[in-house]
């Protein structure tokens, strides 16, 4: 995480969020810009040939939804940052959702004009393809889910991630081990 972070402000004022202070976000965004942008360029990274947002419109776009409720119940940094990782993967999802519903039938039937295109359309469907495949691993294994969310999306390090779960680093890496095979296995099978 960035070095100047001060993370006893930042859970002094996540605290104040969670406790209704309307005007936490905005003394909130300047502290946690660096890191939400590391964050977001690591999502368009992943999901780069389909996706046409910017980091900063991604950031953006996740931190209006967050500022919209009345309180966030993030316990710490990395628990907020795990979820502004979790809302910026699902803003992409439904951005391709959207794309892919769009006019013509959504993509449904039409001829690609040439590789790349082709090439898109596959990796958006393996966006989608991804996505799904983590909500049915959460739904068998949450803490495994939740460990793949923090590393892949959230940029976070083992030992960052059994602090936040209070777990080991072993079982971090154990675990991250195993849903990577499970994912695999999965992402395998929908193809």
């Amino acid at each position: 995480m960035a070095p100047n972070l001060n993370t006893g402000e930042v859970t002094s004022l996540l605290v104040q969020w969670r406790s209704g202070d309307v005007e936490v976000p905005e003394r909130l965004m300047p502290l946690l810009y660096a890191e939400l942008r590391k964050i977001a360029s690591s999502h368009l990274r992943r999901s780069q040939g389909y996706n046409t947002l910017q980091p900063t419109a991604l950031i953006h776009e996740a931190w209006l939804r967050l500022a919209d409720q009345t309180q966030v119940n993030a316990s710490d940094r990395i628990h907020f940052f795990g979820i502004c990782s979790r809302l910026m993967r699902l803003i992409l999802v439904d951005n391709l959702r959207q794309k892919n519903a769009g006019k013509r039938g959504g993509g449904l039937g039409n001829v690609p004009l040439n590789e790349a295109v082709a090439g898109a359309k596959q990796q958006g469907r393996d966006v989608e393809a991804l996505h799904m495949a983590l909500e049915a691993l959460e739904k068998i294994d949450t803490r495994k889910a939740q460990i793949v969310e923090l590393r892949y999306f959230g940029g976070l390090t083992a030992e960052e991630i059994s602090q936040h779960l209070n777990i080991g680093t072993a079982t971090i890496t154990r675990d991250l081990r195993t849903a990577q095979a499970w994912l695999a296995r999965e992402l395998g099978a929908t193809r």
